[in-house]
């Protein structure tokens, strides 16, 4: 059986490279390539994306093998009713190893036609690294990258005005692409490069922030026999995603001309302002996510679908949200607990496999963004600890010991991040003093957090209390009782 290739997808075309693409992962295939395929289709947009990988280069073999081809699977409810498509996406051109192949990276910064960039590199990935030279090749992270991007595109046009740049990060952390813009600010300033090239940031490029809502589950591992049957050729790089899509962009409404979204039959629009949907999508449906992985896997589950639906899980995350996470949202009540029903529904989606271990990819990071804000404002607001938001932390501190009972989980984050939890846990005891300066010092690691989470009044001692629990007696006997409607 032939692999997909343009050998074989006899629609294949060829657009003009219009757009960056800092990330090859399944999100952002799902989400922003897909949208690019229906401009294409539906309007006169006419674009493609080229791909750099923020880290190893394997998908970016792959893709280049496919030419950029990939199918889509959308599954979930349309226009009330349940529906499994699937589509070939030609919106990538190519795809560019920056590791091993620098100088394509170089060339594509003087395409006249290159407009956009977009970016999904985790919560992790929009960091200041001072390590980052612009001589690199390339740079470490991905900020580093990209201002060396711009810095190449300014030298290659003179510092045309018109040549600059629409950068729309994907990323989930408040003000995304004004956080974006500082730190390529800083590059700027730590490289001692002129300061035309200051002006011309300011002048010529747009930092958009944004806002993405899509369930994406990624590769369809345990059907890819069946589907494989159903296409008729081999694709390595099949995504799965439901047909649920929102993409919020807080920009100048003039970007929409070139990036010409209305009428395409797509839920993406521009704001003034996205604060009211980042803050309940983050909160409830991103917080929910984080919150349920550690907790969920360690429990014996391995999907959000089998998460939801355990009577005790299930009802145990329902709660954290109804009572911990909505109380901290300044919106209607009314309003969010239709909207947390919205989410648990997608989250109930029979066609997609959502595997809890994509979901705790960076779990520090993402529970630092997306819970801990929650945590502390419940704590302000109630004067009280959230009971199940701090087990959910425990949950996630216990994680990072890398153990599922007998089974080693594979675990991946910054590796400062690995190291420091790997020497808390090797140094802990087991003993009940253990488990207290196993708390207090992961805790009071503000290069985790941002801040010494021990002076919240109580939280060290209670942290400590379910990490103990967790174990001695195992996920399943910790949970026991915490969920209010289940306890007799």
């Amino acid at each position: 059986m032939k692999t997909l290739s343009k050998d074989i997808y006899q629609q294949y075309k060829q657009y003009p490279e219009k757009i960056l693409q800092f990330g090859e992962g399944n999100f952002l295939r799902a989400f922003v390539d897909w949208q690019i395929e229906v401009l294409n289709k539906k309007t006169s947009f006419n674009g493609s994306v080229v791909i750099v990988q923020p880290r190893g280069s394997e998908k970016i073999h792959r893709l280049n093998k496919q030419n950029g081809l990939y199918t889509l699977y959308q599954q979930g409810v349309k226009d009330g009713k349940e529906v499994n498509e699937h589509n070939v996406i030609n919106s990538i051109s190519r795809g560019i190893d920056i590791f091993a192949n620098y100088e394509d990276y170089i060339d594509l910064a003087g395409k006249e036609e290159l407009r956009f960039i977009v970016s999904n590199t985790t919560e992790a990935g929009i960091a200041f690294d001072p390590s980052d030279r612009l001589e690199d090749r390339p740079q470490k992270s991905f900020p580093g990258k990209l201002s060396a991007f711009l810095y190449y595109r300014f030298k290659k046009f003179n510092g045309d005005t018109s040549k600059g740049c629409i950068i729309i990060p994907c990323e989930l952390i408040e003000e995304n692409g004004k956080r974006l813009k500082e730190i390529v600010l800083q590059y700027a300033d730590l490289w001692e490069v002129e300061s035309e090239f200051v002006d011309w940031i300011h002048q010529a490029n747009t930092f958009c922030c944004s806002l993405v809502d899509r369930i994406v589950p990624g590769f369809p591992k345990n059907s890819i026999d069946e589907i494989t049957k159903e296409l008729g050729y081999m694709d390595q790089l099949v995504v799965v995603g439901e047909q649920y899509h929102l993409w919020v962009i807080q920009g100048p409404k003039w970007i929409k001309n070139e990036l010409p979204v209305e009428g395409a039959g797509l839920n993406t629009f521009f704001v003034d302002d996205l604060t009211p949907y980042r803050t309940r999508k983050v909160k409830i449906l991103n917080g929910a996510h984080t919150s349920m992985a550690a907790v969920s896997y360690l429990y014996g589950l391995n999907t959000v679908g089998e998460t939801v639906n355990h009577e005790i899980v299930g009802t145990f995350i329902k709660e954290l949200i109804e009572e911990e996470i909505i109380p901290t949202i300044a919106m209607s009540s009314e309003e969010l607990t239709l909207y947390a029903a919205e989410v648990l529904d997608r989250f109930r989606n029979p066609y997609i496999h959502h595997y809890l271990m994509s979901i705790a990819l960076n779990g520090v990071s993402k529970f630092k963004t997306r819970n801990l804000p929650s945590l502390l404002e419940y704590v302000d607001v109630k004067g009280k600890l959230p009971t199940k938001l701090v087990f959910t932390l425990s949950a996630l501190i216990a994680f990072y010991k890398g153990k599922r009972g007998e089974e080693e989980i594979n675990l991946e984050d910054h590796p400062v991040v690995l190291s420091v939890l790997k020497d808390r846990w090797e140094n802990c005891d087991g003993t009940r003093e253990g488990y207290s300066q196993l708390s207090f010092s992961v805790l009071g690691d503000e290069e985790l957090w941002g801040t010494d989470l021990n002076l919240i009044a109580g939280l060290t001692d209670t942290v400590a209390d379910y990490l103990e629990r967790i174990e001695k007696n195992g996920m399943k006997a910790a949970l026991d009782g915490l969920s209010t409607s289940l306890i007799k």
